[in-house]
């Protein structure tokens, strides 16, 4: 798998595809993004997936016919490489660019908490053949009443603020976007433009069946689900 998360980023360099002041600011604020994986690390005790810099802007759009679309600054990606499972943290260069460090943070915190809830299906065997979707501008409603509690997971009050304040109810922050369109999109940088219905991945059963999870992992997993359906329940009532 991907041992340089910049390899992507650095071979689009080279051939020219990425200019050198985007390249230049991008490893200029890289760290930002490392700082964020060792937080999210510290404050939850779990690895952080492998995670990649994707060189180009990852759109959304609803349907092929529509002039509207999202940008999804990350996705949470399950694979089968030679016969072994992974799930990778595909991180778009333009968040790496131009996001304030609350917002790097927070997403990362957001795709690692997706992370978690497919591994928590997978080991319970709720997933066979079910469709994943791992992006930004999936349904809310879905998204929160599945997502771990992050106050279970996380134990950083200010990764926390910055998960509540970016995440209310689907994340948007307008002056990113701008920057976005301004900086890249503008400038003709190269984009990647996926479908809600490409956006979806399926695991075939006999690779699920086949995946061994560490089982000291699967019971903090547990743990924390259980701790979640507590706080869930208690705002219920």
């Amino acid at each position: 798998m991907i041992l340089d998360p910049l390899v992507r980023f650095k071979d689009a360099h080279s051939k020219g595809i990425i200019p050198d002041n985007v390249y230049d600011l991008t490893l200029k604020r890289f760290p930002i993004t490392v700082a964020g994986i060792n937080r999210i690390e510290k404050a939850s005790g779990i690895r952080y997936p492998i995670a990649y810099v994707e060189p180009s802007l990852v759109l959304s759009t609803p349907n092929p016919n529509s002039y509207e679309y999202g940008i999804l600054f990350a996705r949470t990606i399950p694979v089968v490489f030679e016969n072994k499972f992974q799930v990778v943290i595909q991180i778009s260069a333009p968040l790496v660019a131009y996001g304030l460090k609350g917002t790097i943070h927070a997403i990362l915190a957001h795709e690692f908490l997706h992370f978690l809830e497919l591994i928590r299906k997978i080991s319970k065997m709720e997933l066979l053949s079910d469709e994943i979707s791992g992006n930004l501008f999936e349904n809310v409603y879905s998204d929160e009443t599945r997502l771990f509690e992050p106050r279970v997971v996380f134990k950083d009050r200010t990764l926390l603020n910055h998960i509540t304040k970016k995440f209310p109810a689907g994340f948007r922050d307008y002056k990113l976007e701008d920057k976005v369109t301004k900086f890249w999109i503008n400038k003709n940088l190269p984009k990647i433009n996926v479908s809600l219905d490409e956006n979806t991945i399926k695991l075939p059963a006999d690779a699920l069946s086949k995946i061994k999870l560490d089982p000291a992992f699967v019971s903090r997993i547990e743990q924390l689900e259980e701790k979640s359906s507590k706080i869930r329940k208690k705002k219920l009532y």
